[in-house]
């Protein structure tokens, strides 16, 4: 597995906080992979409308402010991806 890591929430006060990383070693290709907090039932729920989530799925939220973090890790995986 070959993780790289991005960041943390820069809010935040370290460990256990929302962070992103990108996988290079995957049979698709890269992936992001987020930490985040659970999001509530109720916003399941209304997810669920537009694409429900499989048993092995979850939601999670990240802050906002760590959308430079993404972008920088999304750059990263279009990068390491040839069919993209």
């Amino acid at each position: 597995m070959a993780l790289l890591f991005f960041g943390t929430d820069p809010n935040s006060g370290g460990g256990n906080c929302p962070a992103v990383w990108v996988d290079t070693d995957t049979a698709e290709g890269p992936e992001l992979v987020l930490q985040g907090k659970f999001v509530r039932e109720a916003i399941r729920t209304a997810c669920a409308v537009d694409s429900p989530p499989a048993d092995d799925e979850g939601l999670i939220r990240i802050p906002a402010r760590m959308v430079a973090q993404i972008r920088r890790a999304c750059d990263v995986a279009e990068a390491a991806d040839p069919q993209l």
